[in-house]
């Protein structure tokens, strides 16, 4: 508890455009090798880039977003470094003129709301890939990758341990496919993270040394990383050494992170002005429409579903963590009641959502169309059917056996009612069960769950269960 650990994130958020960022090259994922590298991106003498206009507007889209401020005026930068996956010699990124500047991401950790602000986010090229799996005492170069157009995010260090920076970057995960400027696939490296990891002594105010962790694909990794990181440089610290500024690389199978190379400071990179762009000038009209065609973003979805909705917080923040999820929970409600608003948020959050988990499929997959569960719901609240009973139903509509009505009539489904059927059941019950009723009614409660199980054993669950609970009582209490 001595220690605080402290996190800042670099986000490289691949952007959904048709063609590179200064190249009219195709940008997709997963042809041949070098089958995507136009003379543009492998620098061949006498190419010039042109900025792509897409990726230009979703980086406003984003700017929106988060409430930054989008420079009217920014510039592209040579960012000069040596790799064999970089054949130009140098990056085209920006550097003291970001296309957005400030911002706010807010996030739920440990149920509670926080915020994070932003540094900047900026526009830049990928570099190629360097692949070493099939190739003996050699390295093969894919620049399919290079200048694939990015934009990297970058956040103060607020962040306090794993866990909250994890919150964080599902977060922005979740905004920047919601807004349509990524797909998010982690997987193909569309959304990868850096994190800068230092520890300081809690309750100081100046930040200890950073080490980078590069290129973390999956929110796991993320946390096993930072864990690791921070434990690493505590124990350098109490044994009296120093920590050494640097870039490392997280091994998940060893679970522990390895020096690449001492951490570059900007000035290393020798930052000049790109002679082949001019500056990007952005005007108000263009910011307007862009504005005009944002969507609901998620945070003031979850203010609706709180305030006017009144949907629990945790609830409300599950729907609005996947904007097919919230859309599909909003066709479901359209003009519905209160308590099918309710029930069917209730359903979504926990049963929905943990089948589409199970299933690894994401809500456009699903096999169940929104009004077919509002029906569902529908035959909760009528008692039609009880909530256990429910389950049933719906396993079977996602095994594509039809609507809740068809199946709750070929199954035999339907909840029985009849406060006389009800009442001669119970009386079978309570004449059976002669030492459960007075233990019940010695005082011991379990006793009266032991028997309205009994009566939905003998009902196959069909029994409405408040029916079931209001007779024993009565009948118990005399």
């Amino acid at each position: 508890m001595a220690w605080e650990i402290v996190v800042g994130i670099e986000t490289h958020t691949q952007l959904l455009t048709r063609s590179k960022m200064f190249s009219g090259a195709p940008n997709a994922f997963g042809a041949a090798p070098n089958m995507q590298a136009s003379a543009v991106d492998i620098a061949l003498p006498g190419t010039l880039p042109v900025a792509n206009r897409a990726a230009i507007e979703h980086a406003i889209r984003f700017g929106l977003a988060v409430k930054g401020k989008i420079s009217p005026r920014s510039v592209f930068a040579r960012k000069n470094y040596f790799y064999p996956d970089l054949p130009k010699g140098y990056q085209i990124s920006q550097y003291e003129i970001p296309i957005v500047q400030g911002g706010t991401v807010h996030f739920f950790s440990d149920k509670a709301e926080k915020s994070i602000r932003l540094t900047r986010a900026h526009l830049e090229e990928d570099a190629g890939k360097s692949l070493h799996e099939n190739f003996k005492d050699m390295t093969g170069i894919d620049l399919n990758r290079a200048g694939t157009p990015l934009l990297e995010i970058v956040t103060e260090p607020e962040l306090r341990g794993a866990k909250e920076a994890v919150a964080y970057a599902r977060a922005l995960h979740a905004l920047v496919v919601w807004i349509g400027i990524c797909d998010g696939n982690m997987q193909e490296g569309s959304f990868r993270c850096d994190a800068n990891v230092s520890v300081r002594k809690t309750g100081d105010e100046k930040l200890g040394t950073r080490c980078e962790i590069k290129n973390l694909n999956s929110f796991r990794f993320m946390e096993q990383a930072i864990e690791y990181e921070a434990r690493r440089q505590i124990e350098i610290l109490e044994d009296g050494g120093s920590i050494q500024q640097q870039t490392r690389l997280y091994d998940p199978d060893r679970d522990e992170t390895r020096s690449m190379r001492s951490k570059e400071d900007a000035q290393d990179y020798r930052y000049f002005p790109d002679p082949d762009l001019l500056p990007l000038v952005i005007s108000e009209k263009d910011i307007d429409r862009i504005q005009s065609e944002m969507p609901e973003l998620p945070s003031s979805r979850f203010k609706r579903y709180t305030d006017q909705l009144l949907l629990a917080t945790s609830t409300a923040s599950v729907l609005t963590s996947d904007k097919g999820l919230s859309d599909y929970f909003d066709r479901a409600t359209e003009s519905a009641s209160t308590e099918i608003i309710r029930q069917t948020a209730n359903w979504i959050a926990v049963s929905t959502n943990a089948k589409l988990n199970e299933r690894g499929i994401s809500i456009q997959q699903i096999p169940v169309p929104a009004l077919q569960l509002r029906q569902l719901v529908e035959r909760i609240v009528d008692g039609t059917i009880s909530g256990k009973i429910a389950k049933e139903v719906d396993d079977a509509m996602w095994s594509g056996e039809g609507t809740p009505d068809a199946i709750i009539e070929k199954r035999g489904l339907k909840q029985i009612s009849d406060s006389g059927a009800i009442e001669e059941i119970v009386d079978e019950v309570l004449a059976a069960n002669g030492k459960q009723v007075e233990d019940y009614r010695a005082g011991k409660e379990k006793a009266f769950n032991s028997l309205v199980g009994q009566v939905m054993k003998r009902t196959q669950g069909k029994a409405n269960p408040a029916q079931v609970n209001e007779v024993l009582r009565r009948k118990l209490a005399r």
